[in-house]
């Protein structure tokens, strides 16, 4: 299993831009239904510091995120914007859980 946890913090006026370009990953994520891909991200109560939980069974699931159209276009978009904090990226290793991922 692959963790990626990554933190960020756009401009205000890129924040909507930067959900709705997510919202195209999540979608384009859903039609494609890949068993080995959980995606997330949370907006930060500041209204622009976002943060992405991505989950994959193996680094095959995680090359297919960042090949997606969407993903392409959203990273594109969010590197141009005038980022406030540039992203932060992490690699979590599980210690314990009630749940099972993959």
């Amino acid at each position: 299993m692959k963790v990626v946890r990554v933190q960020y913090t756009t401009t205000l006026e890129f924040a909507p831009i930067n959900q709705a370009n997510i919202a195209g990953i999540v979608n384009e994520l859903k039609a494609l239904n890949h068993p080995g891909i959980k995606y997330g991200c949370w907006l930060l109560p500041d209204g622009k510091t976002f943060m992405h939980f991505d989950q994959f069974e193996n680094e095959e699931a995680h090359e297919v995120l960042i090949h997606l159209d969407s993903f392409k276009k959203f990273d594109e978009q969010l590197w141009a914007s005038g980022l406030e904090k540039e992203p932060q990226l992490e690699h979590p290793v599980l210690v314990a859980s009630t749940e099972v991922f993959f």
